[in-house]
């Protein structure tokens, strides 16, 4: 007997006759002897139409009220499943996120979780029933209703699977897995069965796997919870996201990605002075606008350019920033760019095999690709470039590394 969460999104569940299909993986693991934890998303497009009844309502609706709307969407879900489970024959019980002891901090629409206590549905499991959990959402510690951002239902699966102690917590999607890049893009991309957490992490934060949210792998990694992706419509085995191990290192390079989301800021001839990149940044943060790539080229003369990126829904705001610091400290002029795209290689074998950064950089050369920034980590190098070769230039790196060759 194992301990199963599945946790099924918006397009899973999006009608009664997919959430019927559900109600179907879920009766077949039961019916193996499983205890089985379901996490639900809202139906897709609900989470949307909600937003937009709130904005009908008022300009500004009320970040607290909001949480509440929205969280309707996954208590919806999931009331519908545990009906049709119910209906038949299966003891099957539901929770709201805060039935469910998810707390979190006060952060409306961004909360993060800061405790479980899986009592209630522990209780649940062990008097037979299918306990049925309305993703997305928690409580504060005052008990006030919260939500954890998009993708957040994810983020509930994972928490609940690590305080549960569960066998695996798997995540049903709209594809069979996580790819060696966007097949969209790449016909030749495969499926990975098995990746790290830390080539997941990068994958997710490098825009190349949508299929789970950030925080989710974080969570998943602190605590050591295998994650399997995979479909909800087919029977088709997934990825399965582990800790890392001596063989996955022999693979030098897992995955492509392609982050279009992004756009450069360039403060020209800024005084090389000790102190300034905080007079540069602190202003970003207090805004909170998440700052990515930062390159520092050095001048002669006691100047130095600063480049940085920022995400196209911050740019605006990034801009206006920086030209008022750029201003403050005596910058020259500030350039812009949005026609960009970030194109990342990721793998852990980056971290004993060497060449791997002239491997790319032939590669994208070979097609006169230029790169306009460059940065690493021990497992990952991102080159930006212009965005009308971002598609050319993943095809091209894809081939490069072997990636389209079964392994």
């Amino acid at each position: 007997m194992a301990l199963r969460v599945q946790k099924y999104g918006g397009t899973s569940v999006a009608d009664i006759d997919r959430i019927n299909h559900v109600a179907d993986r879920v009766q077949k693991a039961s019916d193996q002897g499983d205890k089985v934890v379901v996490v639900l998303s809202a139906m897709s497009g609900v989470t949307d139409s909600l937003i937009r009844l709130a904005n009908q309502a008022t300009e500004k609706p009320d970040k607290k009220e909001l949480d509440v709307l929205l969280a309707t969407g996954e208590q919806t879900t999931a009331a519908l499943l545990a009906m049709i489970l119910k209906s038949r024959g299966y003891k099957a019980k539901s929770f709201l996120g805060f039935q469910a002891g998810i707390q979190t901090d006060k952060a409306s629409g961004r909360a993060r979780i800061v405790d479980i206590d899986a009592k209630n549905i522990q209780s649940a499991l062990e008097n037979g029933n299918i306990a049925v959990v309305a993703g997305f959402q928690g409580a504060d510690i005052d008990g006030a209703i919260t939500t954890l951002g998009r993708g957040g239902s994810d983020t509930s699966a994972v928490a609940i699977a690590s305080s549960l102690k569960a066998d695996v917590c798997e995540i049903f999607t709209d594809v069979e897995g996580v790819y060696t890049t966007d097949p969209r893009i790449c016909s030749s991309a495969r499926k990975i069965h098995r990746i790290s957490y830390d080539e997941m992490l990068e994958m997710a934060i490098l825009g190349g796997a949508k299929v789970l949210q950030i925080r989710s792998v974080e969570f998943a990694k602190k605590f050591n919870v295998p994650v399997h992706v995979r479909s909800s419509f087919s029977e088709e085995e997934g990825t399965m996201v582990v800790n890392e191990s001596s063989d996955m290192e022999s693979v030098i390079v897992s995955g492509v990605t392609c982050d279009m989301n992004e756009a450069r800021i360039t403060l020209k001839r800024v005084p090389d002075q000790p102190g300034i990149s905080a007079k540069i940044f602190t202003p970003l943060a207090d805004a909170e606008i998440s700052v990515d790539m930062i390159i520092q080229n050095t001048r002669s003369g006691g100047e130095t350019d600063l480049t940085f990126t920022v995400t196209k829904d911050d740019f605006d705001r990034a801009k206006e920033i920086s030209g008022k610091v750029a201003r403050e400290v005596g910058a020259v002029e500030v350039l812009t760019a949005e026609e960009i795209a970030k194109v990342s290689v990721i793998g852990l074998g980056m971290k004993s095999h060497s060449g791997v950064a002239a491997t790319m950089f032939e590669a994208l050369a070979s097609e006169n690709i230029n790169i306009r920034l460059i940065s690493t980590s021990e497992i990952r190098i991102s080159c930006v470039i212009l965005a009308k070769y971002a598609e050319l230039a993943v095809r091209t790196l894809h081939s490069a590394f072997g990636l389209d060759q079964e392994k």
